[in-house]
C-alpha cells in the first residue's frame, strides 16, 4: 500500500485518560500513582476505574476492586469518578479531531467513547500523504487543544488500526499494515484480537485455534459450527487481519439504557424487590431523555459468591410507566434462585428501535 492510499485508517486513544485529566486539575498528582473508582473509598466495594502508569507499575488494573489495588500500592492516591469533567473533556478531544484535515478535506471521525475514536479521510479529499506524520499530527492537535496526550494505531483497516495503538502506548504511533499483519499478530494468542474475550478464545482453543495464524488458516466450516454461519467467518476474518468497516461519523444511537449499583452491603432477598424498582427508575429516567419507550426488560443479580445472572422479558407492548416497567423487572425475580444474598443488581430497559432503524 502506498501513501495516500484511502484506505488509511487511524484509532486515536488517550492516555489514562481519566486519571490524566485528573492530574490536570491537581497538578500536584503529576508522577503520583493515581487510582480513579467508585467514590475514591477504598474500604467500599467499587473497582478501578482508571490507573496512572505510575500506579500500574505496582500492577493495579482497570476492573480490579479498590481494595486489591490498596494492598498493592497504599500510598496511592484514590480519587472518585467524576463523569461530568470526563464527557466535558472528551468532548474537547472530538473537537479538536474533527478541526483537522487530512487530504484537503475534513477528517471523518467515528466516536468510540469518552477515549477514543477512529479516524479516517473524508470524501473527495487529494493525497493523503505519509499517514505516520499525519498522526503525529492529530496527537499535536489533541494535545495543544486539551493537553492531555494520546497514542495512534496507524492500519489499512480498523482492526489493524485499533490493535497498532496498543503497541505505541504511551505516547507514540504504531502501525500495522496487510503486509505486516502476520509478522505482528501471528504468532500472538487469538485473545490479542479486538473482539475476542475469554470466552470466546476457549471456544477456539477447543479447536486446537490457540494463536492469531491458527485462526487464519482454519476450517470456516468449523468455526460457522461452532459460531454460525454470521459470526464463524468473521472470526476467520479476524484472524486475518480484514475488516471493511468504514470510518462512520454517524452518531451512536443507544438501544438500551440501564442502571446497576454494588451495595456496599449485601442486601437480603425481602430487600431485593425495592431495590429493583429503584433500579428500574433510574433507568426509565434515560429512556425517557431519548424519547422511546421500553419493550424489553433485563435484570441482572450478582450473588454474594459472584456468580452473576441475568434474565429478561418482552413487553407486551412498549412502555414508559414505571408501574409496567418496575413489576416486570420484579417477576423477573422469581426466574433467579433467592437462597443466597445479593451483592449487585442492575436493570437494563430495551428501548424500540429509532424511526429508520438504527
Amino acid at each position: 500500500m502506498t501513501p495516500g492510499d484511502p484506505r488509511w485508517v487511524l484509532h486515536v486513544d488517550l492516555d489514562m485518560f481519566l486519571a490524566a485529566v485528573e492530574v490536570l486539575r491537581r497538578p500536584e498528582l503529576a508522577g503520583r500513582p493515581v487510582v480513579v473508582g467508585g467514590r475514591g473509598i477504598v474500604t467500599e466495594r467499587a473497582v478501578v476505574s482508571t490507573a496512572s502508569y505510575e500506579a500500574r507499575e505496582f500492577g493495579i488494573r482497570s476492573g480490579m476492586p479498590l481494595r486489591t489495588a490498596y494492598k498493592k500500592c497504599p500510598d496511592a492516591v484514590f480519587l472518585p469518578v467524576d463523569f461530568p469533567v470526563y464527557e466535558a473533556a472528551s468532548a474537547e478531544v472530538m473537537t479538536a479531531l474533527r478541526g483537522l484535515e487530512w487530504g484537503g478535506v475534513p477528517v471523518v471521525v467515528e466516536v468510540l467513547g469518552w477515549d477514543e475514536a477512529f479516524v479516517g479521510a473524508g470524501p473527495g479529499h487529494g493525497e493523503l500523504g505519509d499517514p505516520v506524520a499525519f498522526a503525529g499530527r492529530v496527537r499535536a492537535a489533541v494535545l495543544a487543544a486539551t493537553r492531555l496526550h494520546c497514542s495512534v494505531g496507524v492500519g489499512n483497516n480498523k482492526l489493524q488500526a485499533k490493535i497498532a495503538t496498543d503497541f505505541g502506548k504511551p505516547r507514540g504511533v504504531y502501525t500495522i499494515t496487510d503486509q505486516t499483519w502476520f509478522d505482528e499478530m501471528g504468532d500472538r494468542p487469538v485473545r490479542a484480537l479486538w473482539g475476542v474475550g475469554a470466552k470466546i478464545a476457549g471456544r477456539l482453543n477447543a479447536h486446537g485455534i490457540k494463536t492469531v495464524r491458527d485462526l487464519a488458516a482454519s476450517d470456516t466450516a468449523v468455526l460457522a459450527g461452532e459460531f454460525g454461519p454470521t459470526m464463524g467467518p468473521w472470526f476467520h476474518r479476524l484472524g486475518r487481519g480484514v475488516d471493511t468497516s468504514a470510518v462512520d461519523a454517524t452518531p451512536w444511537v443507544a438501544r438500551a439504557h440501564g442502571h446497576e449499583e454494588t451495595y456496599q452491603r449485601d442486601l437480603e432477598w425481602e430487600e431485593v424487590p425495592d431495590a429493583v424498582r429503584v433500579l428500574t427508575a433510574r433507568a426509565l429516567e434515560s429512556i425517557d431523555a431519548e424519547g422511546r419507550p421500553a419493550m424489553r426488560v433485563h435484570l441482572k443479580v450478582r450473588y454474594r459468591n459472584f456468580f452473576t445472572l441475568t434474565r429478561s422479558r418482552k413487553l407486551q407492548e412498549p412502555s414508559r410507566d414505571l408501574a409496567v416497567l418496575g413489576d416486570t423487572a420484579v417477576a423477573l425475580l422469581e426466574k433467579v434462585e433467592q437462597d443466597k444474598p445479593v451483592r449487585l443488581l442492575g436493570v437494563r430497559l430495551e428501548m424500540v428501535p429509532p424511526e429508520g432503524g438504527y
